[in-house]
């Protein structure tokens, strides 16, 4: 908490070259590109880092098949390239996965029609990935058993990508590049507007925690607020030509359905994407899509019924999956863009896409950042940095590439360290990768830090929280580096310990309220409390 602290006190102290207002995905890589190319930065979030839309994805980065039908072709190209990009980048981050699908009797395409699509997918990706698979009834159920054959057509695979961590660990991720760099950051801070006064932006902005009320100066305001941009740009009276629609998506995580480390993809009753996802022990089920008319969502019975109906109906488990089953939910709203129109009129919103748009006031020196993909966020970041560039703002590292992982050396040498160390032996029985390649996908070079502590005193590298992965070292970094302020924050965000794991096993895990000592030292009883009596009123 000490670095939050420290970093409100710089706020509103002197001038920046850019305000991020949102550190969502979009932000986060606006503030990690800008900081990186040499601007002085500076970002704000009234939740936490990721804390709304950016924390509920699917945890893929895909091209967008599902835009070939729509005939979107340059965008499809546009996601491919990024997708590849991004697993190039972040090789420990983001990895290639197969995509398993089976098409019923009487679909409206047939399996070879899709089949052809699926390579016409793989060479817009310039060939990047695994080529793809045709599958017959009788290869479905020998290498997927779990999958019912009996209304198969048939079925095909191939391949995208998906986040081996959560989507909101990889946003933080950009958010501590940033401060790495320079950018001053901080998390549970309101903007309340802003207004423009001869070349300065001056935004009022006040503390969420304890209400103190700040003002931030910068040349340049972006509006990376997510489903919240048209509300902020109303604070601001700036009018912009695109505006957000709303579609809400529903996940359920429950016990591991098959061991194969592939995606099932299938057409729900409705005709859209539905998709099986492995999440470690845990297999992540959905998603809906519901067009709704604010950001605010739930879960609601229906959404969750069907969901249940959908993969029940289409796979062979010991036992159909009930409420029962259901570790957690995952709930949130995609933003669609679209443009204003005189009657507001939308086309089928059915068939918006995700891509991005981002409005710039050349007078005001505003940007306002509609839409998007985490697939495509080392495009927006580059965007966002050229047309800061245009309005003036001297970026001396131009050419500085600011995302991906450290240099292959630097992995070399953790990993020489971590052997030389025989860190692996810490590995528990139950988990699914090796304790060295787990820290360095969640900490990079940070971990080499890891490695000094534990050497120090190996206790370090006991398993705290029992029932999870996390070690005594990763929370004691975590309290210096993470800016965790709630217990949510690190349960939820950092971690996706509350997504794999059932509540009450949470609230009953040995070791967790150690780690709230560790985090929050004498409020941890507090923030103990307000985490589960928060948890007991959103099932209430």
């Amino acid at each position: 908490m000490k670095l939050r602290e420290s970093n409100l006190q710089k706020l509103d102290q002197g001038v920046y070259d850019v305000l991020i207002i949102g550190g969502g995905i979009n932000g986060a890589v606006s503030a990690a590109a800008l900081s990186g190319k040499g601007a002085r930065v500076a970002l704000i979030d009234q939740r936490d880092f990721a804390g709304f839309t950016s924390q509920q994805s699917s945890n893929l980065a895909w091209g967008g098949i599902k835009y070939l039908e729509s005939h979107d072709y340059a965008l499809v190209r546009k996601l491919c390239l990024s997708r590849n990009h991004l697993i190039h980048h972040y090789p420990s981050r983001v990895k290639e996965i197969r995509f398993f699908a089976t098409i019923d009797q009487g679909f409206r395409f047939h399996p070879l029609f899709l089949w052809a699509g699926t390579w016409v997918y793989w060479l817009f990706g310039n060939g990047f990935t695994q080529i793809p698979r045709l599958f017959f009834k009788r290869t479905i159920q020998r290498e997927e058993p779990v999958v019912k054959i009996d209304n198969a057509a048939g079925g095909f695979e191939y391949s995208d990508a998906y986040l081996h961590d959560n989507d909101s660990r990889f946003v933080f991720q950009f958010v501590r590049s940033a401060m790495d760099r320079g950018c001053i950051a901080a998390n549970y801070v309101e903007s309340r507007g802003a207004r423009r006064e001869g070349d300065l932006w001056i935004a009022q902005a006040r503390d969420v925690i304890d209400g103190r009320a700040l003002e931030i100066r910068a040349k340049v305001l972006i509006n990376a607020a997510g489903p919240f941009v048209d509300d902020h740009n109303a604070l601001t009276g700036e009018e912009t030509e695109h505006h957000h629609l709303f579609s809400k998506g529903i996940h359920l995580i429950v016990p591991r359905i098959t061991p194969n480390p592939r995606i099932l993809t299938f057409f729900a009753d409705d005709g859209r994407l539905f998709f099986v996802i492995p999440m470690g022990m845990r297999t992540c089920i959905g998603t809906t899509d519901t067009r709704v008319e604010s950001p605010f969502t739930e879960v609601t019975d229906e959404d969750r019924q069907f969901v249940l109906d959908n993969i029940n109906k289409r796979l062979n488990l010991k036992q159909p999956l009930t409420r029962a089953d259901i570790i957690a939910e995952r709930c949130g709203v995609r933003p669609l863009v679209v443009k204003a129109t005189a009657d507001g009129s939308v086309r089928d919103w059915l068939q918006l896409s995700r891509k991005h748009e981002i409005d710039v006031d050349q007078t005001k020196a505003h940007l306002s950042i509609f839409g998007g993909k985490l697939t495509d966020c080392v495009n927006v970041g580059d965007e966002v940095s050229d047309i800061v560039a245009q309005l003036g703002v001297a970026l001396p590292h131009r050419d500085y590439r600011w995302y991906g992982e450290p240099h292959a050396s630097v992995r070399e040498e953790y990993l020489h360290q971590a052997k030389l160390m025989n860190l692996d032996s810490y590995t528990s029985p139950k988990s699914i990768e090796s304790l060295s390649s787990r820290l360095w996908r969640r900490y990079d070079q940070q971990a080499l830090e890891l490695l000094a502590e534990i050497r120090e005193d190996p206790r370090q590298a006991e398993v705290l929280i029992k029932g999870t992965d996390y070690l005594r070292c990763e929370i004691q970094l975590a309290k210096r580096q993470e800016m965790i302020i709630k217990l949510e924050d690190f349960l939820r965000r950092r971690s996706k310990i509350a997504l794999v794991v059932r509540h009450e096993d949470i609230r009953n895990a040995e070791g967790l309220m150690e780690a709230c000592e560790i985090l929050f030292g004498d409020q941890a009883q507090q923030k103990f409390d307000e985490y589960f009596q928060a948890q007991l009123a959103e099932v209430a």
